[in-house]
């Protein structure tokens, strides 16, 4: 994977694992996780015109959100998301951003993605606001498969066909199924 463009990814990758070399290799060989995103999203998880006017209230929406969907204390999700954002910003540039957290008592990966209604200060590293947001919540004990996810998102972001195609989406399901059709991306 080529991660010229979003330099960030390298920090991403070492705090998820809890190392710091090796990050990027899936193991899982050429296509192991090539649905994963899609299959993993689910679609009350995605949510399109999201008001939010900062980065902190955009944390909360993502908390208020897996509290009512999910039966999840915002209180350990909010918390956990902010504390990796202040060992630096999730953005990645090109107006996206990938937060992400370890979250106590979660027992499986929760992918979410959200469109903003308008653009938000993240401190990307190209100085881009952000309107395009994939969430990540994991399990407290990362694995191989936390990895591949985190790197399949990198290479969906990074991918400006995928991002435009994203922002064509009118509906939560349109998004969704380009999600579960990466890496074949329509004509």
């Amino acid at each position: 994977m080529h991660f010229a463009h979003f330099p960030r990814i390298a920090s991403i990758f070492e705090h998820v694992a809890g190392v710091a070399h090796g990050f990027g290799q899936s193991g899982g060989g050429p296509g192991r996780s090539a649905a994963m995103i899609g299959a993993l999203l689910a679609l009350e998880d995605v949510l399109l015109d999201v008001a939010c006017g900062s980065k902190a209230d955009l944390i909360d929406e993502i908390g208020r959100h897996v509290e009512s969907v999910h039966e999840m204390m915002r209180g350990s999700v909010a918390p956990a998301l902010l504390h990796r954002e202040r060992i630096g910003s999730t953005a990645l540039g090109h107006g996206v951003a990938l937060p992400h957290a370890r979250v106590t008592g979660l027992a499986h990966i929760l992918p979410m993605y959200l469109r903003l209604k308008s653009a938000i200060a993240f401190d990307a590293p190209d100085g881009s606001l952000v309107t395009d947001v994939l969430v990540l919540l994991v399990p407290k004990i990362a694995t191989q498969e936390h990895l591949d996810v985190l790197s399949q998102a990198s290479q969906m972001l990074s991918d400006a066909r995928f991002r435009e195609l994203l922002h064509q989406c009118k509906l939560p399901l349109e998004a969704k199924r380009l999600f579960e059709a990466w890496p074949k991306l329509p004509t």
